[in-house]
This record gives structure tokens, C-alpha cells and sequence, in this order.
């Protein structure tokens, strides 16, 4: 078996959402300072950060999605969401700042090796991590899940799903319908995710479960992909 990282590296200056905290990192603690608190040799040494709940990698939670205050925080959605077996479909050839179709998935999956079951995870693959991170075009230059793609998700009973981008939808949408669908169907999703070129057109089983911030929107990830 192999484990393949799907994970962006957190730093900063990394790029985040618009509007969301910048990532902050700090040295909190050196060997040279806490050396003198011990007669044997040792030390340690830690790193300070703050870091938005929907800033790196991460999967959302129901509470970032929908207003209803009964949604769900982080710690307290389903850990089977956040792991299963799962597929990745690629959609890195649709131009920047346009709607996928659910057409475009049928035909994406059947140009594809594998088939998207029921209560599959689904990993979308549209290059944005490959060909701008660390890049200002990363915000902007990528195609999104349109209404009818959307739609495709809940049809096709999807588990889970995600994106090597900064969210799933459109970014030139003002309506988010990908986003919305996830409110109505309280299905979550998994953004800024990276390397989905090493598992394109795979089966595998997908593991990203969030850290347990109590009372969070969005659960930052170390998501990796276990390949036979």
C-alpha cells in the first residue's frame, strides 16, 4: 500500500480565501531558551501559528454552510465523512472561471477507468494546485461545479466530496449553487486539496478527518489517499 499526501503545506504567505484570516506562524519557544529549565541536556523547541478554520486544506463544516443554528460544528459531524473508499475524476482541461456540467461529469466518468458508487467519496482534479500554488492566479484562474454538477453529486448519492482549489464553486459565481446544494443536502466537501494528479482516474480509500476544534466551521486537514 501506498500513502499518497493530498495536503497543501501550511505557511505563511500561503494563499487563502479572500476574506479569510492570512496564516500566521511564529517561533514560540528555542532550545537556547528552554535549555537553562533542565540538568540533563534537553530542550525543546515550539512554532506559534494562528490559522483560519477554512484556510489550508480542510473539509467544511455544516455550520460554515448553512445559518440554521442546529447545523453542525466540526466536532461534532460524523467521522465516517471524513474517510471511505473514493475516486478521483479529472477536470483540469475546462476553461478558468466557468461552470462544469453534469453532462461534463457523465462524460468525464465514462472517459474515465473507474465509476463513481454509491456512497463514494469523489475527488475532483481540476490542476489548479498543480499549475498555480503559492500563485495570486490560484484565487482566481479555475473552473467550478455549476447548478446541473451539482445536482450530479446528489444524484449519483456521493459520500463526500472535494477540490485542489479554493472552493468547488464557480469563482466568478455570486450564487455559489454548489454551496447551496451542500446546505439543502448537508453534504460537506473538501477544499485546497493537492496532489490529486498522483490519484486521477484511481480507486483508493480516503482518509482526512479534521482536527476537533470545539465549536469550528471548517476542520484544517492532513488528507492523504491509501493506494493498493
Amino acid at each position: 500500500m501506498q500513502i499518497i499526501d493530498l495536503s497543501q503545506d501550511i505557511y505563511e504567505g500561503m494563499k487563502v480565501y479572500p476574506g479569510h484570516l492570512k496564516t500566521v506562524q511564529f517561533e514560540h519557544a528555542t532550545h537556547e531558551e528552554t535549555a537553562p529549565r533542565f540538568d540533563s541536556g534537553f530542550s525543546f523547541q515550539t512554532t506559534g501559528f494562528m490559522l483560519n478554520d477554512n484556510g489550508p486544506t480542510h473539509v467544511d463544516s455544516f455550520s460554515h454552510l448553512d445559518p440554521d443554528p442546529t447545523a453542525e460544528t466540526i466536532e461534532k459531524m460524523p467521522l465516517e465523512l471524513f474517510y471511505g473508499t473514493a475516486v478521483c475524476l479529472d477536470v483540469s482541461d475546462f476553461k478558468p472561471q466557468t461552470d462544469i456540467t453534469a453532462g461534463d461529469l457523465d462524460r468525464v466518468e465514462s472517459e474515465s477507468p473507474v465509476d463513481v458508487r454509491p456512497g463514494d467519496i469523489v475527488l475532483f482534479h481540476t490542476g489548479t494546485w498543480n499549475r498555480y500554488a503559492g500563485d495570486k492566479r490560484y484565487l482566481t484562474d479555475f473552473a467550478g461545479l455549476g447548478e446541473s454538477a451539482s445536482e450530479w453529486i446528489v444524484r449519483r448519492q456521493v459520500k463526500t466530496f472535494g477540490v485542489d482549489s479554493p472552493t468547488p464553486d464557480n469563482p466568478a459565481s455570486t450564487s455559489y449553487p454548489c454551496h447551496m446544494m451542500c446546505r439543502r443536502e448537508h453534504i460537506t466537501h473538501y477544499e485546497n486539496l493537492a496532489n490529486l494528479d498522483r490519484v486521477v482516474n484511481r480507486r483508493f480509500t480516503f482518509v482526512g478527518f479534521p482536527l476537533k476544534l470545539q465549536g469550528a466551521h471548517g476542520g484544517p486537514t492532513r488528507a492523504v489517499a491509501l493506494v493498493d
